[in-house]
């Protein structure tokens, strides 16, 4: 059920389509205006903004699912151990937030907030805000009593001034053909990655492989995503993912990488029916009535959107991050040796 749209897009950026070369005119125009607005910012003819806490962005440069929604749920749960009050902000894509910035429950809305954001206020039990403008979603989800700012996304929204910069990177897909938009995936060009703080790279297998075209330090990190349950839709039900090894399903998949989720289902040894759907793509009924009596499996992502349809037979599968212990200690070490001074100083002001 993947769009032809999306289709074609994969082929051009991560295929050997020809397409690319086409579009290689319209890549040169958005290098000009990525160029050209990175300058205003450097000249201060466009300044960015710092709130009064620490801002923490993660990212990527590519377009399509890394993982980096997951990875800034994780960095939320180890900040709050850490004695901080994160407050998570984002875009709220495909949402139709309007003209203030709106804070997110696990009842809200996806049409009005985006499925992403329900999805991190249901695991991160944190403050989440969204709106276009990262500047006022930071504002709010401080006056809703966070002392730090994590952006899910956000890496080329310079007007929001930051502390932090973590890029993610797919281990498996990498940077496709290496073209900007629209010509390849690339938001920008491959340098920014060497004034990034800390790169993050998503791996299905242990190895690295030399891809980051990196002349910063310190090295990149590795991580995965492992499925930690499964569980209905209405959570009524949930068990250890191992519970369908040897069963078929049909599994479904709006991300931007939907292979990725069918690969970690095969791994738990579960025969997969794929059905892959556009990112952040719409549910319907019609995507869960199959002529079987099989078990419809899905994103946590997806679930948000089904909880007005008939899921009888529905589940979702709930993924945790998976970092090195030393690797984790580390990066966070790293985060908070950054982020504390500006903590410091907000209180010897206050």
């Amino acid at each position: 059920m993947s769009s032809g749209n999306d289709n074609w897009v994969q082929n051009t950026w991560y295929g050997e389509s020809p397409l690319r070369w086409l579009l290689l005119p319209f890549t040169w125009i958005y290098a000009a205006v990525i160029a050209g607005r990175r300058l205003l910012y450097t000249c201060g003819v466009l300044r960015s903004l710092k709130v009064s806490v620490p801002v923490i962005i993660i990212g990527n440069i590519t377009a399509g699912g890394t993982g980096k929604t997951p990875l800034t749920i994780w960095l939320a749960q180890q900040l709050a151990t850490s004695g901080y009050k994160p407050g998570i902000i984002s875009r709220g894509y495909r949402g139709m937030v309007g003209p203030d910035p709106l804070e997110v429950t696990a009842d809200s809305d996806p049409a009005v907030v985006g499925d992403e954001a329900i999805f991190i206020a249901a695991r991160s039990e944190c403050p989440v805000v969204v709106h276009p403008d990262r500047v006022a979603a930071a504002i709010l989800a401080i006056k809703l009593g966070a002392n730090v700012i994590v952006s899910d996304d956000g890496l080329q929204h310079y007007r929001l001034g930051r502390d932090f910069e973590i890029a993610v990177v797919d281990g498996t897909r990498r940077y496709g053909n290496r073209q900007l938009l629209p010509a390849g995936p690339l938001r920008e060009p491959l340098s920014r990655l060497d004034t990034i703080n800390q790169i993050l790279v998503q791996r299905e297998t242990d190895g690295g492989s030399g891809l980051l075209h990196r002349s910063a330090d310190p090295p990149p990190v590795d991580f995965r995503l492992v499925a930690s349950a499964i569980c209905r839709l209405d959570d009524s039900d949930i068990r250890n993912i191992g519970d369908f090894s040897g069963t078929k399903v049909h599994a479904l998949a709006g991300i931007g990488n939907p292979e990725r989720f069918f690969r970690l289902l095969e791994g738990c040894d579960v025969d997969v029916i794929r059905h892959p759907l556009p990112d952040h793509a719409d549910m319907t009924q019609d995507d869960l009535d199959f002529d079987d009596d099989l078990n419809v499996v899905m994103t946590e992502k997806d679930a948000v959107k089904c909880r007005w349809l008939d899921t009888s037979n529905c589940w979702y599968v709930s993924v945790d991050v998976v970092i090195d212990d030393a690797d984790a200690e580390d990066l966070l070490s790293r985060i908070l040796s950054k982020i504390s001074p500006r903590e410091k100083d907000k209180e010897s002001r206050g």
